[in-house]
C-alpha cells in the first residue's frame, strides 16, 4: 500500500495513518510512515498530533505510534515500582523485568519545573529492550532518569502477582529497586 508514487492531501494522509495504525496493532515508526508517504517525519508528527486532538487513542511509544484498542494492552495485575540507577544499567533493569514476564508500561520522573514527565515504553520482551537501547544509542538521546539522579518509577504489569513480586525481588538483589 505504498503511497510514495503520489503526493497525498493532508486529510487523506491522516486517514491513511489512522487506518494503518488500526490495522497493524503494533508500533509503526514515524520515519517509516514518512518514507512510505514521501513526506518528512515532522509532517507525520503534526498529522498524529492532529489525530490525537480529535480524540483518536494514538500513543507514541519507544517503538513507534500505536492505536490503543480498548483493553487490548491490559494485563490483570499492575503496580508502580521506584528504581534508582545510572543510564548504563537501563538494559539490565528492563531485561530483568521482561525475563520475569513483566511488561514495562512507562517510565516517570519528577521534574522540579514540569512536574511528572511520563514516557510510554510498552516493553514486553528482550527484542523490545534491544530496540529501545539501540534507539537511545543511535539518536544520542538521554534517559529521563538523568534528570533526577537516576530516580524514576515504572508502571509494570503481568499475568500474576507472583511475576510482579519475583521481578521486584530480582531488581532489589542487584540494587536497582528503591526500598523503604
Amino acid at each position: 500500500m505504498s503511497q510514495s508514487s503520489k503526493k497525498m492531501k493532508a486529510n487523506e494522509r491522516r486517514e491513511y495513518i489512522l487506518a494503518l495504525l488500526k490495522q497493524k496493532g503494533a508500533p509503526v515508526t514515524g520515519s517509516s510512515l514518512a518514507e512510505e508517504m514521501n513526506v518528512t517525519r515532522q509532517v507525520i508528527v503534526g498529522d498524529v498530533s492532529l489525530l490525537k486532538a480529535k480524540n483518536e487513542p494514538i500513543v507514541a511509544t519507544s517503538q513507534g505510534y500505536m492505536y490503543m484498542m480498548d483493553g487490548k494492552e491490559e494485563l490483570p495485575y499492575q503496580r508502580t515500582i521506584v528504581c534508582q540507577h545510572q543510564g548504563d544499567d537501563t538494559e539490565q533493569e528492563l531485561n530483568i523485568l521482561v525475563d520475569h514476564g513483566v511488561h514495562v508500561q512507562d517510565v516517570v520522573v519528577e521534574h522540579p519545573i514540569y512536574g511528572d514527565l511520563t514516557a510510554r515504553l510498552r516493553i514486553s520482551n528482550r527484542r523490545d529492550v534491544k530496540k529501545f537501547i539501540e534507539k537511545v544509542n543511535s539518536t544520542n538521546a538521554s534517559y529521563l532518569l538523568e534528570l533526577t539522579d537516576g530516580i524514576h518509577t515504572h508502571t509494570i504489569a503481568a499475568d500474576s502477582q507472583e511475576a510482579l513480586d519475583e521481578a521486584q525481588m530480582a531488581l532489589e538483589e542487584v540494587g536497582i529497586l528503591m526500598t523503604k
